[in-house]
C-alpha cells in the first residue's frame, strides 16, 4: 500500500512539472519576440523574468527526471530570498514588501489563468480551480 502512494505522489509530482513545463515554454514563446536589448523599464522587467523563468526551465530540464520536481519546489524559495535581500535595499515609504508579495500573487495566479485558458480551448478536458492537467498537450 505505502508503494501506492509513492507512485501517486510520483505521478502528481511528474504532472506537476509538466504544468510547469507547459506553461513556462507558453510564456518564454511570448516574451520570445521581445528586443534582444530591452528599450525601456518594462522590457526590461519582461527580459529578466524571462531570463529567470528560463534558467529554472532549463535547470530542471537538465536534472534527472526523479529529481525535477524538488528542484522545482525549491526554486521559488530562491526567488523569494533574492525578492526580500533586494526589496531590502529600497526606502520603506516605497512600500516594497506589499509590492513583492503582490507581485508574488500575480504569478500565482498566471499559473491558474494559464489553467482556465487551456481548459477552454479544450472542451474535452473538465478540470476544475486548482486541478491538474493529466496531461501535456505538446503535439
Amino acid at each position: 500500500m505505502c508503494g501506492d502512494m509513492d507512485d501517486d505522489e510520483s505521478e502528481l509530482e511528474e504532472r506537476l512539472y509538466t504544468r510547469f513545463r507547459a506553461h513556462a515554454q507558453a510564456l518564454l514563446a511570448q516574451q520570445g519576440a521581445g528586443p534582444k536589448e530591452p528599450a525601456d523599464l518594462n522590457q526590461y522587467l519582461d527580459k529578466l523574468f524571462s531570463d529567470g523563468l528560463s534558467r529554472c526551465a532549463r535547470d530542471g530540464e537538465q536534472a534527472e527526471p526523479s529529481q525535477r520536481y524538488e528542484r522545482l519546489a525549491m526554486q521559488p524559495l530562491v526567488f523569494a530570498r533574492l525578492a526580500g535581500f533586494l526589496a531590502g535595499h529600497l526606502a520603506l515609504s516605497e512600500d516594497p514588501l506589499r509590492k513583492v508579495i503582490e507581485a508574488m500573487m500575480m504569478g500565482y495566479g498566471e499559473a491558474e489563468a494559464m489553467d482556465r485558458a487551456h481548459s477552454h480551448d479544450h472542451d474535452h478536458d473538465h478540470h476544475h480551480h486548482g486541478d491538474v492537467p493529466a496531461h501535456d498537450h505538446h503535439h
